[in-house]
């Protein structure tokens, strides 16, 4: 059954993390989700949630469900805010979306102390620096 799906490969939609000022004295970083593409995708569904290992315990992370109805051609939108302190933990972010008549979907996964100023890029669409996976 599964080998009668087609599962088509998702291409310029991309996840990236931003540094943003500090609350409360404690860095943060934006999360958002880019569409590179030249056309909009619709229905979007991001699926969020952390993991990982603290202090030789394992932690989870609340899930955290958004739509976005609509993210136009070349554009971006704004998925959450992550505290400094979620940063040690895997961030993985699952994205399903229409275009076509057809659902994509694709997990975005950064890895444990993968979000670091080390890391940072110039990102197309922000122009800002930070972490980019396509």
């Amino acid at each position: 059954m599964l080998k009668d799906i087609d599962f088509k490969k998702v291409n310029n939609v991309a996840m990236a993390v931003v540094p943003q000022d500090e609350i409360d004295g404690k860095p943060t970083w934006k999360v958002y989700l880019m569409n590179l593409k030249k056309k909009p995708i619709l229905g979007v569904i991001i699926n969020s949630k952390g993991y990982g290992k603290v202090n030789e315990k394992s932690v989870e992370t609340s899930r955290l469900r958004q739509m976005f109805d609509k993210v136009e051609a070349s554009s971006y939108v704004e998925v959450e805010l992550l505290y400094d302190e979620l940063t040690a933990l895997t961030n993985e972010f699952w994205v399903s979306f229409w275009e076509n008549d057809f659902m994509y979907d694709k997990k975005f996964v950064f890895v444990t102390e993968s979000i670091t100023n080390k890391h940072l890029t110039e990102l197309p669409l922000l122009d800002e620096k930070g972490i980019l996976i396509k």
